[in-house]
């Protein structure tokens, strides 16, 4: 089963940096969302899911059954809270680009860069 999820994780990854690699923004903003699951389930991987015992244990208390690990966890919560707002912010990010150049084209963004330097370079006469 982990050998499945390991595989999960590579294919997940492996769309995303695809989708990364595009020119396109709102593709490479989805690649990054994508890239972020990816790690999620590569975290999820790494803690394992075998027996293990809790934490803390009380005095006199037995365990019932198998826990999870906790560490792993707090990973996964954290990198979702963080993959989320990358996105917010990278999706704002592309929602700018396009209304200032109409484009979705990171060429495009480039471009205007480029002009705008050199218009900013030229001395006004």
């Amino acid at each position: 089963m982990i050998l499945l999820h390991a595989l999960a994780a590579a294919v997940i990854i492996a769309c995303a940096l695809y989708m990364i690699l595009s020119r396109n923004l709102v593709r490479i903003l989805l690649g990054l969302a994508l890239m972020a699951t990816g790690v999620n389930v590569m975290l999820f991987v790494v803690g394992g899911n075998g027996v293990r015992q809790p934490p803390l244990i009380r005095d006199g208390e037995q365990i019932l059954g198998p826990s999870a690990d906790p560490t792993s966890q707090a990973l996964i919560l954290t990198a979702i809270v963080i993959g989320f707002a990358l996105t917010i912010v990278l999706a704002t990010i592309v929602l700018r680009g396009w209304r200032s150049t109409g484009s979705l084209d990171a060429r495009d963004l480039e471009a205007t860069e480029q002009q705008r330097d050199a218009e900013s370079i030229e001395p006004a006469s």
